[in-house]
């Protein structure tokens, strides 16, 4: 069981609007997303000219121009230049991540406040040429005489000019997400129907919130931008059937762009703190994080005896997490399940509610059971309000734990599939 020996204090979050790829966002990068978001963080508590303990952020498509990135969005913060920031990245559980280790630096001592963050452009991605024009350039930038910038010169040819796109893929098989997330949908025979059922309550969810003022707190207007703009008001499960599969185009492909989320861009900010620093600050505290953990799944058959679900890793970490709780999985009054499609959500409950499942993959006795979905994203979830890789667990973690704050008391749960076949999961608690 975790023993934390102080609590971890979330005080609250803030975002930028998410927006898809190549809209409002599109002629911006990561750095300038991430450092709306931090700075927005630091106005909303006041915070100009304080020393934090440290910040962490990551993304999951960078240049390497963004090495020193998260310092640098501090540094246009207006927090004190005396923060330290470092890069942390674990695919689309990034920023739930970053509250993860910070957040145990808090727990243990040696920090007293922390913002936790993350960020992720789809528009402004790194174009790269292939290795051998690579090697050509150095060569030639290494070179010292005419003879050898004319030798390096001379291998040039045309094809060389040729751009290599960043592809979400996973290295291992060289399928995509959405790909690997059809299998999964085939496995747990899942319907387009039920797929986009669930689609359509994250729309209706996500808009209701908006118009209800959820997230005007949470979101400040950025670059023209006052509001997530993949959300669909007017979207219904008519219109949302007679889009065609996108990642199975043989006849069998349930997953749609519908009930898929869009390429995304977007950042969010999450300040962590001990109780001592809060109270010393005045600001309130709307929940604590109290457990955690993370998981990994065999997606590309390694061990040679099954090729697993890419993104159901969280049906391991969530278990584990609440046998270290001494929790069930019905203890929740709120679910936050990221919906990197609906299908992932659909076979993530499946397997939870599966004799078979939790027997031979989770190696429990009795499955963990059914949820009630009226508890599940209640302010809307991925597919609705958009994606940026690295920026969703920051979403999440400030939306529940002001859901928490509105409610007075209760519990959340969080549970995020990440590429790579890895999953992050949290418990927030008031």
């Amino acid at each position: 069981m975790i023993k934390l020996s102080r609590p971890i204090a979330v005080l609250g979050g803030m975002r930028i609007p998410f927006c898809r790829n190549n809209t409002n966002y599109m002629r911006l990068g990561n750095l300038e997303m991430l450092s709306a978001a931090i700075k927005s963080l630091v106005d909303k508590f006041n915070l100009q000219g304080e020393i934090l303990g440290d910040a962490s952020a990551g993304a999951v498509m960078k240049h390497s121009r963004d090495w020193s990135m998260t310092r640098e969005a501090v540094l246009s913060s207006g927090l004190h230049p005396h923060t330290p920031a470092h890069n942390l990245d674990r695919a689309c559980g990034t920023s739930l991540s970053t509250a993860i280790e910070l957040g145990t630096r808090i727990a243990v001592g040696e920090l007293d406040s922390a913002i936790a963050a993350g960020v992720d452009s789809a528009s402004d991605v790194p174009i790269v040429f292939g290795r051998h024009f690579q090697q050509l350039l150095l060569d030639l930038n290494h070179a010292r005489s005419f003879g050898q910038r004319l030798k390096a010169i001379s291998r040039w040819r045309p094809y060389d000019l040729m751009p290599h796109f960043p592809a979400v893929t996973e290295a291992r098989t060289g399928l995509s997400m959405g790909q690997h997330c059809e299998l999964m949908a085939k496995e747990w025979n899942l319907t387009q129907k039920e797929q986009d059922e669930l689609a359509y309550a994250s729309h209706t969810k996500a808009a209701a919130a908006w118009k209800q003022g959820f997230y005007d707190d949470l979101v400040t207007p950025f670059n023209g931008a006052d509001y997530d703009n993949n959300v669909r008001p007017d979207t219904s499960l008519e219109k949302l059937a007679k889009l065609k599969p996108v990642f199975d185009k043989t006849g069998n492909g349930t997953l749609t762009a519908g009930n898929s989320t869009p390429l995304t861009d977007g950042a969010s900010a999450v300040l962590l703190a001990s109780d001592e620093w809060a109270k010393a600050h005045g600001i309130p505290v709307q929940a604590y994080l109290t457990h955690f953990a993370v998981a990994a799944v065999d997606f590309s058959s390694v061990a040679g005896i099954y090729r697993e679900g890419l993104l159901m890793a969280p049906t391991y970490a969530v278990p584990k997490m609440l046998d270290a709780a001494g929790l069930k999985l019905q203890d929740f009054d709120f679910y936050e399940i990221h919906e990197a499609f609906a299908a992932q959500v659909l076979c993530t409950l499946k397997a939870w509610e599966s004799t078979d499942y939790c027997r031979k993959r989770l190696g429990r006795a009795e499955p963990l059971g059914s949820i009630d979905r009226n508890k599940l994203n209640v302010k809307g979830g991925s597919v609705a309000l958009g994606h940026p890789f690295g920026a969703t667990g920051g979403r999440i973690l400030g939306g529940l734990a002001k859901l928490l704050a509105q409610k007075g008391s209760g519990r959340g749960l969080i549970s995020i599939c990440t590429g790579g076949g890895m999953g992050v999961t949290a418990i927030l608690e008031r």
